[in-house]
């Protein structure tokens, strides 16, 4: 079964960088890990266990600035609005149009972005598929920022873990209004079962590869 939806993603990425001049990889990672550690501090991050994500119906409390750092990954979810209708059911494939901007924390910078009107005709497609809770993503090479500035030139269409970190816990629904859709407005309406309309899906997330992902879903 496929089915089609629209995810924001304004995302502030730390990207792993060349080693410099006797920098190992463990080194490497020490620098990103306290780049991390130094924006969750800065940002006021309140980071929780899993255990109470679950307990809040995997839900963050965004006026705590909550994050639960998911163990088995290291990275951090924040979820602003999980959205309604359905979650993406085992064995189906969801096309997901995204809207993004990745920053590098180490820089505080942009990296990659399609969230301006210079793209406002192009957002970022991929295809997800849901394998007994496992999620897994490619870029449509046609239709992804994503792909020209990272997979281009090795042909790789493979999505980041921080995109997928949070599709077991979110609900795929249409968007309530056109505010909601303002960040799909150039993308016509898939040819798809109407489904229950809704806010926009948001959430966040932050990792060594990828130190803040945010999200908005909608079908």
């Amino acid at each position: 079964m496929k089915k089609t939806l629209f995810l924001l993603l304004p995302l502030a990425a730390l990207l792993w960088s060349a080693c410099s001049n006797g920098e190992t990889y463990a080194d490497q990672r020490k620098r990103e890990n306290g780049a991390i550690r130094q924006y969750l501090n800065d940002s006021s991050v309140t980071v929780i266990s899993e255990r109470q994500f679950f307990d809040q119906d995997t839900m963050t409390d965004v006026s705590k600035n909550e994050f639960v750092l998911l163990e088995s990954s290291g990275i951090y979810l924040q979820i602003v609005e999980k959205g309604c209708g359905e979650k993406i059911k085992d064995g189906e494939t969801a096309t997901v149009l995204c809207r993004f901007t990745e920053r590098n924390l180490l820089t505080d910078s942009i990296i990659a972005t399609n969230n301006i009107l210079y793209f406002s005709a192009l957002v970022d497609k991929m295809s997800v598929t849901n394998t007994s809770g496992t999620f897994t993503a490619s870029f449509d090479p046609t239709s992804s920022v994503m792909y020209q500035v990272y997979g281009r030139s090795s042909g790789s269409t493979q999505v980041p873990n921080g995109w997928l970190s949070p599709l077991p816990y979110i609900k795929v629904g249409r968007p309530l209004s056109a505010e909601s859709l303002a960040c799909a407005s150039s993308y016509p309406p898939p040819r798809a079962p109407m489904r229950p309309r809704c806010r926009s899906i948001r959430v966040s997330t932050i990792s060594p590869t990828s130190a803040e992902d945010n999200m908005q879903l909608q079908n």
